[in-house]
């Protein structure tokens, strides 16, 4: 019982001399932050938020960030450690055999053999009273806000080029759906050109130019099956389920603009990620600034030891066997060639380089935001000329439909004007949903907020 009072005793002694920090409550829920559903609502298509969560929940790079945030917070955990009393046991046998004799003082103890029983516990505490060792755990939980920035460029990353290949696919089912009209309209007109040229009512170079055009379209249309082919496989990946071969999309009529400011306040670079990540990496570079110089300075090491010492086996737990000892033990480096001075200099230079990486973060973050929401604008306008372009043509249309049924143009004539139509609308559909995807680029280079509440935010 005298035993365990002891161990016990030292056991408190260390506990309270050593820093206790309490352990942050980690929300399991974070990640749904990073996913943003609210913001995908705004484009009003539920299919596309199902792959959104879908690809939340089987990703393999999400599911890789994630791991990656897990291995730096174990890291971390081995810093917190090495704060902490670290108590061990190594027992140690050994058997003196015959050897010379061994005099102390006057004593002669001739030729001996004896074996020796070491049973001890051992407790040792690194006295930080410099705070050296609690600037190294700073550092570590720093590295860790670091990958957790990456874990979120992941998700924003990956969430916008899973909207635009949506959105493309959308676009592709469009055009394909159009260019098979064509091909159709134009195999039409081919055959009323053929019955025209049979009765010598046009030359031949008229027919071979609308068959030239037909097969033109008839490769445009393998293009887009092809291309439509390529995205869907894209997709699969992106949502990181290889068992489904096929990706459903919405109909492109149903598909909602949202609109854009006219600008945005520089101000909201700093929710990017890599903007919260070079500002962690300043604060990270200052703690391992400031342990490099602290590094300097004594250490005291605490230790103490119980345990068992004897040389015959059976009498190893007997009360005259015990034995404790309890001290410290100051140390500094004296000489080191230079390492030390190395090390601080190194850092200090690792500060000085995060500075100059945060000032450049702030000018590519602006480039990429003007860039995004000035391409925005500019597909904002082309989508609107080629609608424009679009209705007229529709007009056109009509017009041609009613000459037609008065007689006063031929079918010819009128298929030729269908197809102006389907060709101007090949033009409205790419620059709509090029409009959509930029505003999902706007999105992504303001670091995933909401761009038309980002001022509540400021």
């Amino acid at each position: 019982m005298k035993i365990f009072k002891i161990i016990l005793t030292l056991f408190i002694l260390l506990c309270n001399i050593c820093p206790v920090y309490a352990k942050h409550k980690e929300n399991t829920d974070y990640r749904l932050e990073y996913l943003n559903i609210k913001w995908w609502e705004n484009y009003n298509d539920p299919i596309l938020v199902n792959y959104l969560m879908k690809a939340y929940q089987n990703n393999q790079d999400l599911k890789i960030a994630a791991i990656s945030v897990k291995q730096a917070q174990q890291v971390a955990k081995q810093s917190l450690a090495q704060e902490l009393p670290h108590l061990g046991f190594a027992g140690n046998y050994f058997r003196d055999f015959a050897s010379s004799d061994v005099r102390f003082g006057n004593v002669l103890i001739n030729d001996y053999s004896q074996s020796n029983f070491v049973l001890p516990l051992t407790m040792t505490y690194e006295l930080d009273l410099w705070g050296e060792n609690r600037l190294k755990t700073k550092s570590i939980n720093k590295q860790v806000d670091m990958i957790k920035q990456d874990e979120r460029a992941t998700y924003i990353a990956l969430t916008s080029t899973l909207a635009s290949t949506y959105y493309n696919l959308i676009k592709l089912d469009k055009l394909i759906k159009n260019q098979e009209e064509l091909v159709d309209l134009q195999k039409e007109i081919v055959l009323m050109v053929e019955k025209k040229y049979k009765n010598g009512l046009c030359p031949v170079t008229e027919l071979m130019q609308e068959q030239q055009l037909l097969t033109n379209f008839e490769e445009s249309l393998e293009v887009y099956r092809d291309r439509r082919d390529i995205v869907t496989r894209e997709m699969v990946v992106l949502l990181g389920d290889r068992t489904n071969n096929s990706v459903e999309c919405s109909d492109y009529d149903t598909v909602k603009l949202v609109e854009i400011p006219d600008n945005i306040a520089a101000e909201v670079i700093q929710f990017r990620p890599d903007m919260n990540k070079t500002e962690l990496y300043i604060q990270k570079t200052g703690f391992d600034v400031k342990a490099a110089r602290r590094d300097f300075l004594p250490k005291i090491l605490l230790y103490g030891q119980v345990g068992f010492n004897a040389y015959q086996l059976g009498d190893i737990f007997g009360n005259h066997t015990f034995k404790s000892a309890a001290g410290f033990a100051p140390s500094i480096d004296l000489f080191t060639g230079g390492a030390k001075v190395a090390k601080l200099r190194y850092n200090k230079l690792e500060l000085e380089k995060a500075q100059q990486m945060y000032e450049k973060t702030i000018l590519t973050s602006l480039q990429e935001v003007n860039n995004s929401l000035g391409i925005a604008h500019t597909n904002k306008k082309n989508y609107k000329s080629s609608l424009d372009r679009f209705n007229l043509e529709k007009e056109k249309y009509n017009l041609s439909s009613r000459k037609l049924e008065i007689g006063a143009k031929s079918k010819l004539e009128n298929i030729r004007d269908r197809e102006r139509v389907l060709l101007s609308e090949k033009d409205e559909v790419t620059n709509k949903i090029d409009y959509v995807i930029a505003t999902i680029n706007v999105y992504k280079a303001i670091g995933g907020k909401d761009y038309n509440t980002i001022k509540e935010q400021l």
